[in-house]
């Protein structure tokens, strides 16, 4: 595959989960922005958030994507505000299909309540403040998506069966 297919929204809509499963269902190497940071980084992210301030994380976070994006045909399951920056989706979209992965607030806190690696939701662990960060990014996300698929109430086959379908019209119309 000459492309990358690029996996954004919001934290918890599912991106690493399904990115894992849709990468053994297409043969393609699956690579996690949070993870190659992580390894990048030798920290965990929210080392990296208290140590040098989300700024310093999203130029690190530009900088792997950079690397990322080098080779192609790989699923990439990027991080929640990678595409905040104009640069990063110029990135994303230059040999990327970019898929947008939605959930409701609800469902986001139920997945990642428990969660303590979440540092852009320390102290606001609810659905409220979830629903206001959500509102706050989803038109930067619509606004990018080539495709976008919700994942509320759905197994992770189902969703990877319907990226498929998706992808392939995608590709037939491009």
């Amino acid at each position: 595959m000459n492309y990358n297919i690029m996996l954004i929204g919001f934290m918890g809509v599912g991106k690493t989960t399904v990115s894992k499963k849709l990468s053994k269902k297409l043969g393609m190497p699956e690579v996690d922005m949070d993870a190659y940071i992580v390894a990048h980084e030798n920290k965990a992210i929210s080392d990296i958030f208290a140590e040098s301030g989300e700024e310093y994380f999203r130029k690190i976070e530009t900088e792997c994507l950079v690397e990322i994006q080098k080779e192609k045909g790989k699923i990439v399951s990027c991080g929640g505000g990678a595409v905040l920056k104009d640069e990063n989706v110029r990135f994303m979209k230059d040999g990327g299909v970019i898929l947008l992965l939605t959930a409701t607030p609800q469902t986001v806190y139920e997945r990642v309540k428990n969660s303590t690696d979440r540092p852009i939701l320390n102290g606001n662990m609810n659905v409220e403040y979830i629903s206001e960060l959500m509102n706050k990014r989803k038109q930067r996300y619509l606004e990018v998506a080539d495709l976008i698929i919700a994942t509320d109430g759905k197994k992770v086959d189902e969703i990877v069966s319907e990226i498929e379908k998706e992808l392939e019209h995608f590709m037939l119309t491009q």
